[in-house]
């Protein structure tokens, strides 16, 4: 307690040294104080131990609502109402000007106090005959106001208008403890060097250890809801027998980022409004040499069944370094190495960063994470990925899927995946996908009869749906709430 506390606390204990018992209710009106202070004060007496016995009782009470303090101090509608009508009447019109008039105009009616008089064509309103009515609703609300009872059928009535309301009031009785002292000590909440030099210990009282408190929350790490949501997708892949693939190169060469995937030099994609285009180093050429030769053939010449695009293709474009706009790249360089160590079935995931030159708004940033599944396998077939993602969504918790027929440069067939978004009533995308294209994996040298299936989702906008996030930049940037961080749940895919 602090200095004046303890003054107060001791103001209260000789209060009760005169008094066999002190209502914390009344102790406050008597000091002019609010009852919440004195209830402070003995639940810090309480813990010196048999000073004071504090019995707790809950009373419950009728206090005035807003507009019944505002009537009993200007008086009821009705009765103004009355008081507002002369002796020669007045016009409705004239008396009846707001929502407050209407009401005490029907009260006054009610009770008999006026009578409209229509045979002058407008209404006009008089006292009726013989009444001089008193203020009952100000007279019963001013009794309320100071405690005292009114009767029951007048009580409901005011109720019913809403002018009272009951409140359950909570209050302690406080009498003499065992050990009831009007001198409070400040209790010793910790053993010093010097109590015990001196001694001091002996006599000190100290304050006893609460050994339910909870204690303080020890400072920590805490996991980007980002994070929490990847590494529920990281499980389920692993879950399905899938390798992770090594995501740590954000800057690609061209070759490898579009090329390599059959995206022909000239698509919009590859424009700088769409991608990041690195100044220094601007090139790279450490693609390998017998491997680009194919996939310049194929691109200008056709191959493998294929007519290819017709079109000169250029070195000086493939070499060009730009930040990855797809996790995919690092698909093909999977592809091509499993394709030069010796082909065997696989699976493979990744989930990182990619980059786009984008217009940013509330749901689209620069850079996001991409998730992405490839298997590849003899013969597998569109029906073999519908099935793999029918397995993989459903392990997040989304059941009702649609596929729709789509066009990706390096995928053929290619479909789009829905899923059935509960919360907005409406089909929603969460995903691409398809098999790979053979003028992109036949250069690589793999068998001609396996195929590779691949999809891939965003991580950021299921994060967002699943922590009730509206905005991307509350998620990801300089604007994101830390405390939002410290506070979110373990993610449970549950949809």
């Amino acid at each position: 307690m602090t200095e004046k506390e303890v003054d107060m606390a001791t103001e209260l204990l000789q209060f009760l040294e005169l008094n066999e018992r002190v209502n914390s209710i009344s102790y406050a009106k008597t000091k002019n104080l609010e009852h919440q202070k004195i209830v402070g004060l003995i639940k810090s007496l309480q813990v010196h131990e048999g000073v004071i016995d504090a019995s707790q009782k809950t009373d419950k009470n009728w206090v005035l609502s807003t507009e019944g303090k505002k009537l009993e101090s200007s008086g009821s509608y009705e009765f103004n109402i009355f008081k507002r009508v002369p002796a020669d009447g007045i016009a409705q019109s004239e008396l009846v000007k707001d929502k407050n008039d209407k009401i005490g105009f029907s009260k006054a009616m009610s009770n008999r106090w006026i009578k409209v008089d229509k045979s002058g064509g407008a209404p006009k309103i008089f006292v009726a005959d013989g009444v001089n009515p008193t203020d009952i609703v100000r007279d019963n609300l001013s009794r309320i106001k100071q405690g005292s009872p009114i009767p029951d059928k007048d009580r409901a009535e005011l109720k019913k208008r809403k002018l009272v309301e009951e409140v359950t009031i909570k209050s302690f009785d406080v009498t003499k403890g065992e050990k009831f002292t009007t001198k409070i000590e400040k209790a010793a909440t910790d053993l010093t060097a010097q109590m015990i030099q001196d001694g001091s210990w002996k006599t000190t009282t100290f304050k006893d250890y609460n050994y339910s408190a909870m204690g303080i929350k020890p400072s920590a790490g805490h996991l980007h809801p980002l994070l929490k949501v990847r590494s529920v997708y990281r499980q389920i892949f692993l879950e399905m027998g899938f390798t992770e693939m090594p995501t740590n190169n954000y800057v690609e060469s061209s070759f490898w980022n579009f090329d390599a995937l059959f995206q022909p030099q000239q698509h919009p994609a590859r424009d700088a409004h769409d991608t990041f285009f690195i100044s220094d180093p601007a090139e790279c050429d450490t693609f390998p040499a017998d491997y680009a030769e194919k996939v310049k053939r194929v691109h200008s010449e056709g191959g493998f069944g294929s007519q290819g695009y017709c079109y000169d293709w250029k070195y000086s474009e493939a070499k060009k370094n730009l930040l990855r706009t797809h996790t995919t790249a690092v698909s093909a360089r999977m592809l091509y190495k499993l394709a030069k160590e010796g082909f065997k079935p696989s699976k493979y995931f990744s989930i990182d960063r990619v980059f786009r030159n984008e217009s940013l708004d509330a749901t689209h940033l620069a850079e996001f994470h991409q998730v992405e599944g490839v298997v590849a396998d003899y013969s597998v077939t569109l029906g073999d990925l519908m099935g793999v993602l029918q397995a993989f969504f459903h392990k997040l918790g989304i059941t009702k899927l649609r596929f729709k027929p789509a066009y990706n440069p390096y995928t053929e067939p290619s479909m789009e995946i829905f899923s059935y978004h509960e919360g907005l009533k409406k089909w929603v995308e969460v995903g691409n996908s398809g098999i790979f294209r053979p003028e992109m994996l036949l250069p690589m040298g793999l068998p001609e009869d396996v195929n590779v299936i691949a999809w891939g989702l965003s991580l950021e906008r299921p994060t967002m749906i699943k922590y009730g996030i509206d905005n991307i930049r509350d998620l990801v940037g300089h604007k994101i709430n830390l405390q939002m961080v410290q506070d979110n749940p373990v993610c449970r895919m549950d949809f």
